[in-house]
């Protein structure tokens, strides 16, 4: 994702991008003219002919979602059954729900990456987990129900190690390229899991040299099947690069551009290389957004030749409260409660996904319908057909970004005459949605009686802000459950002592990671009550993809949290100048957690203790002695009621009546000083 919420265009008018477009024709031998992908099938006379006798297009490589980029499923691992599997059906089932055909995961790097961190499968060079996170779960999940899944691992950040004291990745490509196949090989070797597509780095630089050597050092470990996806990013500069040096062009198989518009650039066409929208959609999953879901996936082909279109992101599974809240396909961030929301995007995917499958083609069409909206028809070459059409107007499919300009859809009668091997098809099965906005009341993935088509012709009645799909295959299903348990507020009384000897995860329930990673750690050394903790362990500040904070801080709870007592065990490991923090009223984090304000409680291996208006520890609100040092455990106690705040070391008041002027309400939080090695033990929160 940008975080900044924006794009810059590319300049393909321009005579630098012209000279590189004809250089790149050289290149190619002229074999190839850039065309919008139906120009040679002008609309039927009164209607729009589909037809294969004439070649086909494009193939089509399916539909999917990202998971990470950061930490979006973070709440789904916590859901109880039946309510967790109940979510991964409606996400993978092939013919119940989205039934994906693509799954993109982050690798975690240890950094910030929209809405939290991920952790990596090596923190430190040294070290080696591949049972860290939870995107191996998910992917194994997906596998499950459908073993046809494509999957992507792609980077946003890098442990520190990786950039040699650097915040950059390209200083040192061997060690780059080690720290990437060894996350393909771990994927292999402990979860049997294939990946299809590796990406190089989100919305970041890329160095051609870097992947040049990612593609030798994948072909010399056999991974000859892993394709490589560049730049996720922009159309340029990678497509001008690939036009220039044939080696490039050689060993990248994908151009993936992100948020695209629904438009591509001629050099990108000119590399005649497979164009992906590798990250696309990041809107609120109402109607809007799913309007907004459903132009873009047959737009992005019809206007721009894309045979990928990939959401950021799966599903909806962290604090709303978060930077792009609610901006999955559906919505699960409740796992206290079960509840969950299978949102209008779940079956706007379904549209297309159910009735096509990677490896089909589309058809030679224009694509434009005379009256406004789209339509794509796809076949798998042995018969089967399936269109899908699109009337979206332009106030109810609007993305996030990039700005759409105004445009009008109106109701208009559609005749598509089926030619070629299409031509003696007798009836097309009818799926319909219509996106409710004046009554609020949609009508999502409905069947209706089949089409029937007489003399190779049929027509549609088309209204606005609806989705058809006709299609010749029978296999179409709107899953369902029983309604999920009602929604309810995080727990006002929520404890956690950590005491699992083997957890499922690495990370403890409904902590969110903004700024390092909390891992459950076995604390064999002490003799006591502290064997099992939760510890900070990140210890060098990660190569960033957003602005991390130098404090390492996890939150939990309600944002709407006003009075409470936070109470949590403290152990620091960094002598001297090592520190901890509890925190409450804690209003920012994702990519904004820099700038986090609350009231936060500190203690120091020196010492002293603050309390802070501010993460950054710059707003000062009190200060003094504590006698805590590090190694040994302490008790901290936060109260927030109204205005006031107070605070206790072991039980015994320390400071008290400080004035809360910065926030109302936010999370709760814990977390340390700098990146450094701390533990914390037996977390309440009690919230009134």
């Amino acid at each position: 994702m940008d975080a900044a919420g924006g794009r810059r265009g590319g300049c393909p008018g321009s005579p630098r991008w012209a000279g590189a477009l004809l250089w790149g024709w050289a290149l190619l031998g002229c074999a190839w003219c850039p065309r919008p992908p139906g120009a040679a099938a002008a609309p039927f006379p009164a209607g729009y002919a589909l037809d294969d006798s004439v070649g086909l297009g494009r193939e089509f490589d399916g539909i999917g979602a990202v998971s990470g980029g950061g930490a979006t499923s973070r709440l789904l691992v916590n859901y109880p059954e039946p309510y967790r599997s109940q979510i991964l059906d409606y996400l993978f089932m092939p013919n119940f729900g989205a039934s994906l055909h693509i799954l993109k995961v982050e690798i975690g790097g240890d950094g910030q990456s929209t809405d939290g961190t991920e952790p990596s499968h090596m923190h430190y060079e040294n070290d080696e987990n591949y049972f860290r996170g939870y995107e191996w779960w998910l992917m194994k999940e997906a596998k499950k129900r459908n073993p046809n899944i494509k999957l992507i691992g792609l980077p946003w950040a890098f442990p520190g190690w990786v950039g040699r004291g650097q915040n950059w990745p390209y200083n040192h490509l061997d060690v780059t390229v080690h720290y990437i196949v060894s996350w393909i090989l771990g994927a292999k070797q402990y979860h049997n899991l294939d990946i299809d597509y590796i990406g190089v780095w989100n919305e970041r630089s890329f160095s051609s040299k870097y992947i040049k050597l990612l593609r030798y050092t994948l072909d010399k470990r056999s991974l000859q099947r892993v394709r490589i996806i560049a730049s996720d990013n922009l159309w340029e500069p990678i497509s001008f690069f690939m036009m220039i040096d044939s080696e490039l062009h050689q060993v990248v198989d994908i151009i993936g551009a992100h948020y695209p518009g629904t438009k591509t650039v001629d050099n990108a066409l000119a590399t005649q290389k497979k164009l992906w929208a590798s990250e696309d959609y990041s809107t609120f999953n109402d109607e809007v957004g799913a309007g907004c879901w459903a132009r873009i996936l047959n737009q992005n082909y019809v206007n721009g030749n894309m045979t990928s279109t990939i959401a950021w992101n799966l599903v909806a599974s962290y604090y709303e409260d978060l930077p792009f809240g609610r901006n999955g396909l559906m919505t699960a961030q409740e796992p206290w409660s079960g509840y969950y929301a299978v949102e209008a995007p779940i079956w706007i995917t379904a549209h297309t996904t159910q009735f096509t499958y990677p490896g089909w083609h589309y058809l030679q069409v224009d694509g434009h319908l005379e009256g406004g909206g789209s339509y794509v028809a796809l076949t798998d070459g042995l018969g089967n057909l399936t269109i899908i059409v699109e009337t979206m107007t332009y106030l109810h499919s609007q993305c996030i970004r990039p700005p759409l300009f105004p445009f009008i859809v109106s109701p208009q009668k559609a005749t598509f005459y089926l030619k070629g091997s299409f031509h003696d098809v007798k009836t097309l099965k009818m799926w319909y949605t219509k996106l409710g906005f004046k009554s609020a009341n949609s009508t999502l993935f409905h069947p209706l009686p089949p089409v029937k088509v007489h003399e190779g012709m049929f027509s549609l009645n088309l209204d606005v802000d609806e989705v058809y799909t006709l299609t010749t295959l029978m296999t179409g299903w709107k899953g369902t459950y029983p309604d999920p348990p009602q929604s309810k507020p995080f727990p006002s009384n929520y404890k956690d002592d950590f005491n699992i000897r083997n957890p499922p995860f690495s990370e403890a329930p409904n902590f969110a990671d903004q700024t390092g990673v909390f891992e459950y750690f076995v604390n064999t050394s002490d003799p006591g009550d502290h064997i099992f903790t939760l510890r900070q362990v990140v210890v060098q500040r990660p190569i960033t993809w957003a602005s991390d904070a130098d404090q390492a801080i996890s939150i939990i709870g309600d944002f709407k949290w006003v009075n409470v007592t936070i109470t949590c065990d403290v152990y620091i490991e960094r002598p001297v100048s090592g520190g901890v923090f509890i925190a409450g009223r804690v209003n920012n984090g994702g990519i904004y957690v820099r700038r986090s304000k609350g009231l936060f409680f500190w203690v120091f291996a020196d010492g002293t203790y603050r309390v802070t208006g501010d993460l950054s520890g710059e707003e000062v609100l009190m200060k003094g002695m504590s006698g805590v040092r590090a190694r040994a455990w302490h008790t901290l106690t936060l109260n927030l009621r109204g205005s006031s705040a107070s605070g206790s070391l072991n039980g015994y008041p320390l400071w008290e009546n400080v004035t809360i002027s910065e926030t109302s309400h936010g999370w709760a939080a814990i977390g340390t000083r700098s990146f450094e090695f701390a533990q914390f033990d037996n977390f309440h929160v009690e919230a009134s």
